[in-house]
């Protein structure tokens, strides 16, 4: 057989697939543990921003109302948080000035974390930042001793995205 330059082109593929297919199956003979840490750090990371999404239902005493928010992302990079919940370092909730007599002490909020999977905000494409819409059902509550003064009643949730 003469060997041309197309033969021992597949030659050398063949003897790669070979030596590849011996390295997978040494290392899946060894076998072992470890651990370790690793940080990554990105330059200019930019925050995250939560905006008021459309609201899911109404509240009322007694009852619970879902949440919406859309988060945006301005960085280069897919960000994963791990869950949404008040912010602890703002006022949590606030009543438009129409209904001030509300009395805020009855509403909670439910931490939220996608059924322990988070989120994945997109990155920022171009000049548009990426964006998700979260809807978190039932996030929010209303005890059964909020005063008739909450009834019409807009409120203002602080929110923080966890990582």
């Amino acid at each position: 057989m003469r060997w041309t330059r197309g033969n021992r082109g597949a030659v050398l593929l063949v003897a790669a697939a070979i030596a590849v297919g011996a390295a997978t199956a040494g290392v899946a003979f060894w076998h072992g543990s470890g651990s370790g840490s690793a940080t990554t750090v990105l330059a200019n990371v930019q925050s995250l921003s939560l905006q008021p999404g459309n609201p899911t239902a109404e509240l009322y005493p007694g009852g619970d109302a879902g949440v919406a928010v859309i988060i945006s992302n301005p960085n280069s990079s897919f960000v994963q948080i791990g869950s949404i919940d008040l912010d602890p370092e703002a006022e949590p909730f606030t009543v438009d000035s129409a209904h001030s007599g509300c009395d805020l002490s009855t509403l909670s909020f439910v931490a939220q974390d996608n059924g322990g999977a988070g989120w994945r905000i997109p990155p920022r494409a171009g000049a548009t930042d990426g964006s998700l819409a979260i809807d978190m059902p039932a996030a929010m509550r209303m005890g059964l001793t909020a005063a008739s003064a909450c009834q019409g009643a807009s409120f203002t949730v602080r929110l923080e995205a966890r990582l």
